[in-house]
């Protein structure tokens, strides 16, 4: 048994024992650890009699079993548990060996653990793994990042594993560093912006619309042959049907409204402010959460104000304008974080392709939607594209939408209906296609009450005027 396992993987929770099974499947051996005995024990059982995976409670026959250059994968919780992973293997392992983080380490830690482990000889990268339990154990969306020549050792494997779109391996060689690591946090705020706005326009036609639990499900089942064909229109589509089990009518509306977060979102949004870069429809999308936690306040403040009596609008065109609107949110959505991504590529070194990894996104991952076909070749054609917006194939489709996006913020506003979501999208498309902003103003006021200076239009330089009281 020494030497002859292909791949090893620490960490045998549901992800982590899918994705080892995964890789069985396609032909590679695998060998697991984890110090909880059941689950070592659930990934033998679960292997059946099969040569292809075994599993250990202990890290020296762990990776004794393991061929050089060992390749070892860690779907642990990000954090210290990384870092005491990591010392627990590290007396064990020779030159060249290689550690991959397939958690949602934050990038900095990435960058930490591959300088500290570059100097004792061993190669460490953080490759993303977005798909849930199911897309590790049927096929994920794989960002790694880190050595290039390490990684060619681990290529076969993960293009085996990894989902397909057409044939082709949604997993690819990112960049240097943590490249690997910091586009996953980016697809997760993307994420978090999507499923904010899907929200909303669930509520739109619920409260707007009167639309039933059936109606729904039908209309985003609809959606989801269409343009807005994406992972998450389908999974709400099916949401929407579900029977509640343990009650009268559908579980969807006995659900607790307190969404819980693991932070990629508000690291995505932090990052961002870091760099300069806007991205509101991520920004609220993480804030919508944290107000959702405050489902106590919320029920008091309720009851203290009125608020408007909803006119409900003609079913036929709600679910028009959602549709238009949805799909417009949608693409400025991915255009804000695809922004994010270019920009800190320049600022960390990354040498990231955007059209590289929308194209890795098209199957397996939570963000998959068919419209990252079109992103993907709208950065094929352009690469030093700044935003998804200048793209001229993208000008019709965001023309021809955004008309009902505004039409529905108007509505929305009027009738007391939440939608940050969608209105901070618009708000962005507005002030991004804006040649003239009023933060001249700012400036002045700036330069008023602190002497600031400011730039002119007419002439170069920099100014500061001793403003009269």
């Amino acid at each position: 048994m020494k030497g002859t396992y292909d791949f090893g993987l620490v960490g045998l929770g549901v992800m982590g024992r899918n994705f080892i099974l995964n890789v069985a499947d396609n032909g590679f051996s695998a060998f697991g650890n984890d110090l909880d005995p059941e689950k070592v024990n659930a990934l033998i059982e679960e292997g059946g009699d099969t040569k292809k995976v075994d599993a250990t409670t202990d890290a020296k026959t762990f990776i004794e079993a393991l061929s050089l250059p060992r390749k070892i994968m860690l779907l642990v919780p990000a954090g210290k548990v990384v870092d005491i992973v990591i010392e627990n293997i590290l007396p064990l392992l020779d030159k060249d060996d290689i550690i991959i983080d397939g958690g949602n380490s934050f990038f900095t830690d990435t960058d930490r653990r591959e300088a500290y482990l570059a100097a004792k000889g061993i190669h460490f990268f953080g490759a993303g793994v977005s798909g849930g339990a199911k897309g590790a154990r049927l096929g994920p969306s794989i960002m790694p990042g880190g050595n290039r020549e390490a990684y060619q050792h681990v290529k076969p494997i993960f293009e085996a594993v990894s989902a397909k779109y057409k044939g082709e391996p949604c997993v690819a060689y990112l960049g240097p560093k943590s490249a690997g690591n910091y586009v996953k946090m980016v697809h997760n705020g993307i994420e978090y912006g999507l499923m904010q706005l899907t929200s909303e326009i669930y509520d739109l036609l619920k409260k707007g619309g009167d639309f039933s639990n059936e109606e729904l499900h039908q209309t985003y089942a609809k959606w989801n042959t269409g343009r807005l064909q994406s992972f998450l229109v389908q999974i709400t589509s099916e949401i929407l049907a579900q029977k509640d089990a343990l009650g009268d009518g559908h579980l969807v509306d006995q659900i607790l409204d307190k969404a819980k977060q693991k932070g990629t979102g508000k690291w995505t949004s932090q990052n961002a402010m870091d760099l300069g870069i806007p991205v509101p429809s991520i920004d609220i999308a993480v804030s919508m959460r944290e107000i959702s936690a405050l489902k106590e306040e919320r029920i008091k403040a309720d009851k203290l104000y009125v608020r408007p009596k909803i006119e409900l609008m003609d079913k036929a065109q709600l679910e028009k304008l959602t549709e238009e609107a949805l799909y417009f949110s949608f693409i400025v959505t991915y255009a804000q974080g695809l922004h994010q991504l270019a920009y800190a590529s320049n600022e960390y070194g990354y040498e990231l392709e955007i059209a590289e990894i929308a194209k890795i996104w098209r199957a397996g991952c939570i963000i998959r939607a068919g419209i990252l076909a079109d992103i993907t070749e709208a950065f094929h054609t352009d690469k030093a594209l700044p935003n998804l917006l200048l793209s001229p194939s993208f000008i019709e489709k965001v023309q021809s939408t955004v008309g009902a996006a505004r039409e529905l913020v108007a509505y929305a506003s009027k009738n007391g209906i939440p939608v940050p979501g969608l209105s901070n999208s618009l708000t962005y498309f507005d002030a991004y296609t804006s040649s003239r902003l009023p933060l001249n103003l700012i400036q002045a006021q700036r330069d008023y009450f602190g002497s600031h200076t400011y730039e002119r239009l007419d002439r170069d330089g920099v100014f500061h005027t001793e403003w009269e009281a």
